[in-house]
């Protein structure tokens, strides 16, 4: 998608829908395109929601021109196709530059579980994308019948359950909570030559793109369907009127003009800065060369010949591409079906996208690892207001493979040097806003902790150093993981280098033992050279055992499994910090509404979606009914309060906000657009050093808005 950088010009805001409609005169006269002109007020209700205190008002007012734009153009019966086109483009170019009148907040990320929608349900994703139109992110991908047993049990294969059932949407402004939106397409979408989309014996490796043409959204996919034409393999292209949108049947390509085989290997949908978009995609047969291939810009719904930009004899799948620091990253896994290895990188030279490349080298931070036992799947670059992260989304299966728990696994790429680095993490906190990230409170600093990421057993496993002895890995592990690590008899061991900042930990691991047992151990031994044991007593059944409050000095940390005599099996390894100081300490701490010691004089709810945690506090309707939190202070002094509610009504709703005792202000809580818009109010208190109590008692009858959550800010 096309956008204007900075702030747009209101005046040309104003004109987009007859700028365009000028454009594209001479080729079209028709009007009144019903499906258009109903995709465009799908986004202007959506844009609606907005609330002008949540942004500046420098963006606020272009943005606002061009929503009464769109907003005219929308409800013009005789408005033409193109005309509509331009009012949802100048929308969305508005929307998208709308600057948040605060700096947001962290929220969590955590890998190696099956992420579930805001409503608690499965989100299923497999081998889509994430893409923003206006100032929203939207996740397109597969849901496969076989997710469902993957997710049902985690702890076998399911070769070839790949059947097709739906590709659904969801939102985000955040890009960690996301709203089930829509199937957009089904196994009884209609295709050409009286085809479904049910029919397929192949769907996946998507994209969806933007054109500011036809005001159309278009999702590229792979398909194999021989009734569609030639042998079946090919990319399908469908599109739809708004991102949420039921997409219908466009076209279908049968080859790319280049590339040696008909249909493609892995594919992703990459648009630039300029808002052209192309499809990085492998060859089908063999995935030795890599490609980018132009969508045409008339319409986005024929791909262009493709211009190759590497070539790797041993092949290459998962092709995906991100763009930092000006330069393009193309990136891909090993081919081995699913199964984990080092992200494979080569970069532009150039300032062109399907210009020379260098040869290929492994990402720094995926080789201990295997890119957090994951697969290339897409890139997600956040720019935000103080730095820009890459969001790697790592592809986790269990078609052939069988990795580990959950399907998604993302961790950030950075750039302090030459190269981008690949932060393996089990858990981190995003702030979408800032582009701000942090390690999580419960992240394990140990890599390839339950053994996951050889694919075939192996004597030396990955990330970890062989110290003597019988080294292997051995299936199932613990909890019906796929491996666990093995040592003896004899002298023998692993260990491990790691990068810790200075705390206090919490070491533990599951352990199975036989023969005739001594030595057994685990250890860390610190920057400063001291050294924490937890010993490992004989038991023939996996039994967790664990060594609390070990205290580590930043630097390099070395890990050690061994044993002196007997077998020793061990998995699900960690080293979680517990307490101590932090080198990217925290802008605030978040407390839930729902979460004691919090006071809710009311209910706590949560049929209304959008909200953190487990629900939100409706208070009752009466003066006085109010909504409390106990939040720490390490020291005195003045602190952000980020209050985030919901009102669906048209009303502010005031309340008192009253710092242990005292009321230091009355605040107006103004309509959000509905109950399942949630917005964050930033108010300003001075705490004391220790416990406080911060209270938003209304002062009429109709009460407080829906109470989510209170985020406390540093000093």
């Amino acid at each position: 998608m096309k956008r204007k950088s900075g702030v747009l010009l209101v005046a040309a805001l104003l004109l987009a829908s007859v700028a365009v409609a000028n454009r594209f005169a001479a080729a079209e006269t028709t009007t009144g395109d019903a499906a258009a002109a109903g995709g465009l007020q799908t986004l202007v209700t959506d844009y609606r929601t907005r609330v002008p205190s949540r942004y500046t008002a420098e963006s606020w007012a272009p943005f606002a021109k061009a929503l009464t734009a769109a907003a005219g153009v929308a409800g013009n019966a005789s408005a033409s196709t193109s005309q509509v086109a331009g009012a949802k483009t100048g929308l969305m170019n508005a929307a998208a530059d709308l600057e948040a009148a605060d700096e947001g907040t962290f929220q969590t990320i955590t890998n190696n579980t099956f992420w579930n929608d805001t409503s608690g349900n499965p989100i299923y994703s497999q081998g889509g994308g994430v893409f923003k139109f206006g100032d929203t992110y939207y996740w397109y991908g597969v849901h496969y019948r076989g997710a469902e047993s993957y997710r049902a049990n985690p702890t076998r294969k399911y070769d070839n359950e790949v059947s097709f059932v739906s590709i659904p949407v969801y939102s985000s402004r955040d890009l960690v909570n996301w709203k089930f939106e829509n199937r957009v397409a089904t196994g009884s979408t209609r295709l050409a030559n009286n085809t479904t989309l049910g029919q397929a014996g192949w769907v996946g490796r998507m994209g969806v793109s933007y054109n500011e043409n036809t005001g159309k959204y278009v999702l590229v996919t792979q398909v194999y369907l021989p009734s569609l034409g030639g042998d079946g393999n090919g990319v399908l292209i469908l599109q739809g009127d708004s991102p949420t949108d039921t997409f219908d049947y466009a076209y279908y390509q049968n080859q790319v003009v280049n590339s040696p085989t008909t249909g493609t290997g892995d594919q992703t949908v990459f648009t630039d800065d300029n808002g052209k978009d192309y499809l990085i995609f492998s060859n089908r047969s063999g995935r030795s060369r890599a490609f980018v291939a132009k969508l045409r810009e008339s319409d986005s719904l024929r791909i262009e010949p493709a211009v190759e930009i590497g070539r790797q004899s041993s092949g290459r799948e998962g092709n995906a591409m991100f763009k930092l620091d000006g330069k393009y990253y193309h990136a891909a896994s090993d081919l081995h079906g699913w199964n984990t290895s080092v992200n494979h990188v080569i970069e532009s030279t150039t300032s062109n996208v399907q210009g020379a490349y260098t040869s290929e080298y492994t990402l720094a931070g995926t080789e201990l690892d295997y890119s957090h036992v994951t697969q290339t799947g897409f890139f997600v670059t956040v720019k935000g207001t103080k730095q820009t992260t890459v969001v790697y989304a790592g592809d986790r299966w269990a078609d052939f493979a069988w990795n580990g728990i959950g399907y998604n696994q993302w961790v950030p790429i950075t750039k302090s040097g030459a190269r981008p680095q690949f932060h393996s993490v089990s858990q981190w906190q995003f702030n979408a806003t800032t582009g701000e990230w942090r390690v999580g409170p419960q992240n394990n600093y140990i890599l390839n902790p339950n053994f996951q990421a050889d694919r075939v057993t192996v004597s030396t496993l990955t990330g970890w150093t062989n110290t003597g002895g019988s080294v292997t890995n051995i299936s199932p592990g613990a909890n019906g993981s796929r491996f666990a690590l093995q040592v003896g008899s004899g002298s023998a061991g692993v260990r491990q280098q790691i990068t810790v900042p200075a705390g206090t930990y919490r070491m533990s691991l599951y352990a199975r033992t036989s023969g005739s047992l001594s030595g057994a151990q685990m250890t860390v031994t610190d920057a400063s050279g001291a050294t924490r044991t937890l010993n490992i007593p004989a038991s023939s059944g996996w039994t967790r055992r664990e060594l609390a409050d070990i205290p580590l000095s930043a630097g390099t940390a070395t890990v050690t499994v061994r044993t002196s005599n007997g077998v020793l099996a061990v998995d699900d390894l960690a080293l979680v910090k517990t307490s101590g100081d932090d080198p990217t300490p925290p802008v605030g701490q978040r407390y839930e509404a729902e979460t004691a010691p919090a006071v809710c004089q009311g209910t706590i709810d949560s049929n209304h979606t959008g909200f953190t945690g487990s629900g939100f506090c409706n208070a009752n309707n009466a003066a006085g009914a109010y909504a409390q939190f106990t939040v720490n202070a390490a020291a005195a002094g003045s602190r952000t309060l980020g209050v985030r509610f919901a009102n669906g009504t048209t009303t502010a709703r005031a309340a008192n906000l009253i710092v242990n005792g005292a009321t230091v202000a009355t605040v107006a809580f103004e309509g959000t657009g509905g109950w399942t818009t949630w917005v964050t109010k930033n108010l300003t208190a001075s705490l004391n050093a220790g416990s406080n109590t911060i209270q938003l008692s209304p002062t009429a009858a109709e009460g407080l808005p829906n109470i989510d959550s209170l985020d406390v800010g540093a000093a």
